[in-house]
């Protein structure tokens, strides 16, 4: 896979599949923590579910902040996951990350502290077979016109039902359309951070 490295030094790479990188190129880990961890106000031991898991960093920038969490993470390129053993990162993130590569390798990860699920496979499948309540949710596949079918109504519906009350669903994207099936699926939406791109990133609550 082709990768660069974006403005915060940290590396994404670039999807043949979806011809899209995997981050903004303003700064990929800067993103993971400052439109995903951050706006959802996540305490010690909070569950996430992280829809696109890719190159992990959503789920680093999910353990290196809170110490204590569990993560479930749907991914549907096993080959990504193998990226991610080639990837580094910087010095005070390096011990999290090696949880996130263990995970990658093997599907999982369990310490005193950390737990980490992948489930492999079209997360508009996946997504039926978990069965647990979730403090936050990052959605983060590819952008709506390439990755479509992460973005409808009927998908947000099902990720809805696996979400505690008053639980946040983080996004990078704005789009109309996806404020809209958001807002029809029963959430509060209101704007995120701005970082790195144009508009600003979406936060969906679970009333």
């Amino acid at each position: 896979m082709d990768r660069i490295t974006t403005s915060d030094g940290s590396t994404t790479l670039y999807s043949e599949e979806y011809q899209e990188y995997y981050h903004t190129k303003s700064g990929a880990l800067e993103e993971s923590f400052k439109k995903f961890v951050e706006p959802c106000n996540l305490k010690p031991g909070s569950s996430v579910l992280d829809i696109g898991f890719g190159l992990g960093y959503n789920t680093l920038a999910a353990i290196n902040s809170l110490k204590n969490a569990k993560i479930v993470a749907l991914e549907k390129d096993s080959d990504v996951l193998k990226e991610i053993q080639r990837l580094n990162v910087p010095e005070g993130l390096k011990q999290d990350f090696e949880k996130v590569k263990q995970a990658a390798n093997n599907l999982g990860y369990k310490d005193k502290d950390i737990e980490i699920q992948i489930v492999l496979g079209d997360a508009v499948e996946t997504i039926r077979k978990i069965n647990q309540k979730f403090d936050a949710v990052f959605l983060d596949p590819f952008s709506p016109p390439k990755n479509p079918e992460l973005w409808t109504a009927d998908f947000l519906k099902n990720v809805k039902t696996l979400m505690k009350k008053d639980a946040t669903l983080a996004t990078y994207s704005c789009a109309r359309r996806v404020r809209e099936n958001l807002k029809s699926s029963g959430f509060l939406v209101k704007d995120g951070p701005t970082i790195g791109r144009r508009g600003p990133s979406t936060l969906a609550v679970n009333i």
